[in-house]
């Protein structure tokens, strides 16, 4: 889910691996991509989205190298079940040119609308995945093109703006691919504060392998003066949700939905977590002080 930014504690963006230590970039097996390794970012790629990312954290979109026939860390978290967020999709964020692509996650809010992080459309097209619990053996698939991308304009010059759009083509909606509503116009004021929400992903387990099936979480939203005792500073436009127990997104969840438990709505867009998955809280771009960008570019509103 800015420029290099020294923090006073470690935590990782929720994008590609630098210098430091990534949350998944270690060479083993993709477990629902059995003919796929991780590898290592190419400069033009790793410059595109360090830029974006703190020099403390780490990268949660590991990297694969992608068979012709894709088969079908989330931490301690439960599989989800079937058709418990059809709102999600996968993303396998591609090169031209290369036969690479990492992994991400974004949220539908429309027929034709894909809410992620910016940092997850900084390459040439991504591959939409739609309905999908186990690995990437989803109802349906699209390829979109970077013309298709809008990202926030102040990403990546400015922290908390890590939030972008995907416009897609025309889907139908059913159990398993449905929209989520975004928050009202009316809270966009709220900060959410001791919330309990749901996030969601393919990301890094436990062990260190992407998950074969979906995985959620269930967190409470904390105030951003607690996060910032765990992070030194934290973004306005950032939310945070609280460790608990190891509990937390990692590597592959980005761009992924924070949605809350009681009249389910979108809040946040998965950005950034400890290094390790284990160490803090999690972070999130906070979708209610987007509301106006998003209407302004896709004319949803509520």
């Amino acid at each position: 889910m800015g420029a290099i930014v020294n923090r006073a504690k470690p935590y990782q963006a929720l994008s590609a691996q630098s210098s430091y230590k990534s949350g998944l970039a270690m060479d083993r097996r993709l477990s629902f991509f059995p003919a796929m390794k991780l590898f290592l970012l190419t400069l033009s790629v790793a410059c595109a989205l360090v830029a974006a990312t703190p020099a403390n954290r780490t990268s949660l979109l590991p990297q694969v190298t992608i068979s012709e026939t894709p088969e079908g860390r989330i931490v301690l978290g439960y599989p989800a079940p079937e058709g418990k967020a059809p709102y999600i999709v996968g993303l396998l964020i591609r090169t031209d040119g290369s036969n690479g692509a990492a992994v991400g996650a974004g949220t539908i809010i429309a027929n034709n609308w894909v809410l992620t992080a910016a940092h997850c459309l900084t390459t040439d097209s991504v591959d939409i995945h739609y309905g999908s619990n186990w690995g990437w053996n989803g109802a349906f698939s699209h390829n979109v093109r970077r013309d298709n991308f809008i990202s926030h304009p102040d990403w990546p010059s400015q922290a908390g703006k890590d939030i972008g759009l995907i416009r897609t083509p025309h889907v139908d909606f059913n159990n398993l691919v449905n929209k989520i509503p975004l928050p009202s116009f009316s809270e966009e004021n709220e900060r959410f504060q001791d919330t309990w929400c749901v996030a969601c992903g393919w990301g890094g387990m436990d062990n260190g392998d992407l998950a074969d099936w979906l995985q959620c979480i269930d967190v409470q939203i904390i105030s951003n003066s607690e996060c910032e005792s765990a992070y030194g500073s934290v973004s306005g436009n950032d939310m945070c949700t609280r460790q608990s127990d190891g509990r937390s997104v990692c590597g592959g969840d980005s761009g992924g939905p924070l949605v809350t438990h009681d009249n389910a709505r979108l809040v946040g867009v998965i950005t950034f977590a400890s290094v390790g998955c284990h160490n803090g809280p999690s972070g999130y771009t906070r979708v209610t002080d987007y509301l106006g960008w998003i209407r302004d570019h896709t004319g949803i509103s509520y």
